[in-house]
């Protein structure tokens, strides 16, 4: 196995992951607050699952977004 390319990868990956879930979350919340659906002072339990079915991974990561 090469460590440095393994690594990369895991960095690139999780970059693309943390990039793209943060714009998602965004525009989600800009949705919700543009159709009255939230006032934006609230914050939402949030779940994020990893999963890489040829290692059998499956983890589940919880957390909280607060927009105040």
């Amino acid at each position: 196995m090469n460590e440095e390319a393994f690594n990369i990868s895991i960095r690139k990956f999780l970059k693309t992951v943390g990039v793209s879930s943060q714009r998602d979350i965004e525009q989600a919340v800009a949705k919700a607050i543009a159709a009255g659906a939230i006032a934006g002072t609230e914050s939402f339990p949030a779940k994020m699952t990893l999963e890489i079915a040829g290692l059998k991974l499956n983890v589940q990561f919880d957390g909280e977004i607060r927009l105040q």
